[in-house]
């Protein structure tokens, strides 16, 4: 089970929802003042009926029926008119403000530095992006709209009700108690509830993408009845978690409920003993006892809207802690900061006395040092595990070290915005991923403004220009999902080609050609290698003619470099390396 992704506290998700608002102040102006004047003409007909019954009692109505009804029937169609463009405007401003939220969060993520990704697991990401972003969805689209009419029309049934009898205002009083017990005691217990309700959601997820992505690992190890015990294991949780916040919600309603029947009983009763003494008429006993039941309406609305809230708060803060709080870049993380002298200083990569822990008090690396040339093409070699991919992702800024530093020109990596630490040095593994959309647009992602010359050249690089041009529609393919499927070798030199547009100086390469075929790969390896002169080069692989080819090699074992030279100094000084070289090449030297 990875880290979990931080969470926002209550006051940063009220921040920015107020900042939200604060963006839409004419369109929520707007809003607002449709569902008010709906509320308003919803207040007419109530008022109407008390002043026919009120005529009635007291033999005065004449041909007042009739106007009076005509009158209602006029209300209720112009209620209606604004009640549709009241939310139309709301739905307008909801899908506004949801768009906005997922663009920042996109951006959000992407912003994530990799390592913060990988130690939270995929589960909890994949939640964030689906389960969450769906419930806030829901929160913005109706949630909101349909808390904004209950409150103003909330707001005028009491004014209307205080216009109607001050008196009779009394009686729903009664309600108030209850309602605002119930909803403190809900309140203090239901954020808390819905956050390890998502929570326990992402272990379930988590748990199930890692099943299914090492399926044949755990059937190999034979750990199917391990593997079932943890998905066991989340479910139970996930369904403790969910019968926590339904235990809530059987508490919390029927209370609301409660709340809702004593005002209109209370009304009548009470508002019959003052007609009784004389202290109000007929009328206004009837029209308060029907806006005290029009009432029930918005408050009902807006406490069962509440829980809505709560969900969406949950994901709100979940959306919102994925960013967590960058560490700004400290001023002195320069262009001018010292470095090395030469003219190659803006190229140099370092990693100086580095220390590396994935787990506090258990070091995979130990104190290495490796300061590549510019230009260099340097290969790192190692039995498996040995830590070549871990000292890579250093190199590559995915990671920082837990003493020691990764500096380009003098300045740490750690320190240095995604932006401008892409266009020092980029990493590429095994691990690829073809994006919905043509093959042009998956190769230019890099540089958004490459034209075609450049694309083609990046492809023709990699060894893909024939293979594109041949697809169905050449470069203008759609692929990815649903897409015009890639093998997992064209996808890999599609990564490649990506490479190459976006123009590093300093390229780490983690078995970046393992899925192609032997002899394709050192063709492809040797084409890279034109295309790449110039540019550093720190390619890890287990393919030993990577080390041939290179201007030095790096031994790691057991998180330490031992050997470091050229292939033939270290093959002729018959240490570990020149033992890797004869067991990956048999006997030839």
């Amino acid at each position: 089970m990875g880290t979990a992704l931080p969470v926002a506290d209550a006051a940063q998700v009220r921040r920015y929802a107020r900042g939200l608002v604060r963006r839409h102040p004419r369109a929520l102006a707007a809003a607002l003042a449709l569902h008010a004047l709906a509320a308003a003409a919803g207040l007419v007909a109530p008022r109407l009926l008390g002043d026919l019954v009120e005529g009635i009692s007291r033999g005065t109505t004449g041909t007042t029926v009739d106007r009076i009804a005509l009158l209602i029937a006029g209300f209720v169609v112009v209620q209606s008119v604004l009640v549709r463009f009241a939310h139309l405007a709301s739905a307008r401003l909801g899908e506004r403000v949801l768009a906005e939220l997922r663009e920042e969060f996109v951006d959000r993520m992407l912003a994530l530095p990799l390592a913060t990704v990988e130690r939270a697991g995929t589960g909890d990401l994949l939640t964030r992006t689906s389960r969450d972003v769906s419930a806030l969805s829901r929160t913005v689209r109706f949630a909101v709209p349909e808390t904004l009419i209950a409150i103003v029309t909330a707001g005028f049934i009491i004014g209307a009700l205080v216009l109607v009898g001050p008196l009779l205002a009394l009686p729903c009083l009664i309600a108030v108690p209850v309602l605002w017990a119930g909803t403190r005691w809900y309140l203090r217990r239901a954020p808390q509830g819905y956050l390890r309700e998502n929570a326990a959601y992402s272990d379930i997820t988590d748990g199930i993408s890692e099943t299914v992505e090492g399926s044949r690992t755990t059937e190999a190890l034979r750990q199917q009845a391990r593997r079932r015990a943890r998905i066991d294991a989340d479910i139970r949780r996930s369904y403790a978690a969910e019968r926590y916040t339904l235990w809530l919600r059987t508490i919390f309603f029927p209370v609301a409920e409660i709340g809702y029947v004593v005002p209109v009983a209370a009304t009548l009763l009470i508002g019959g003993w003052f007609y009784l003494e004389g202290w109000v008429s007929l009328g206004q006993v009837t029209a308060a006892t029907l806006y005290v039941q029009q009432l029930v309406d918005p408050v009902d609305r807006l406490l069962s809207w509440l829980d809505e809230f709560q969900v969406g708060g949950a994901s709100m803060a979940r959306l919102l802690g994925v960013a967590g709080d960058p560490p700004a870049t400290p001023a002195s993380a320069s262009a001018d900061s010292p470095g090395d002298a030469g003219p190659d200083a803006d190229r140099r990569l370092a990693a100086r006395d580095v220390r590396y822990a994935y787990r506090p008090g258990r070091d995979v690396l130990h104190g290495v040092t490796l300061v590549p040339e510019p230009g260099e093409k340097l290969a790192m070699v190692g039995p498996s595990g040995a830590g070549k991919s871990t000292l890579g992702r250093l190199l590559a800024g995915v990671h920082a070290p837990r003493s020691g530093s990764v500096t380009v020109a003098g300045r740490r990596l750690d320190e240095l915005p995604l932006d401008e630490l892409r266009s020092h040095v980029a990493l590429v593994t095994q691990e690829h991923h073809v994006f919905i959309g043509t093959l042009r647009e998956n190769v230019a992602m890099v540089r958004p403004g490459a034209d075609q010359p450049a694309v083609e050249s990046a492809l023709a690089a990699v060894d893909a220009l024939d293979w594109a041009r041949a697809l169905p529609d050449g470069l203008d393919t759609v692929v990815g999902a649903g897409g015009h499927p890639l093998s997992p070798a064209q996808a890999q030199q599609l990564a490649l080609a990506r490479l190459v547009l976006a123009d590093p100086h300093t390229l780490v390469l983690d078995e970046a050609t393992s899925l192609i075929d032997p002899r394709a790969a050192r063709h492809l390896e040797r084409s890279l290698a034109a295309v790449l002169a110039g540019r550093t080069v720190i390619a890890i692989a287990h393919r030993l003619f990577s080390a041939h080819d290179a201007d030095r090699v790096a031994v790691v074992e057991d998180g330490r470099i031992t050997e470091l030279g050229p292939h033939d100094e270290l093959v002729a000084a018959g240490g570990p390396y020149a033992a890797l070289w004869r067991s990956w090449h048999g006997d030839r030297p």
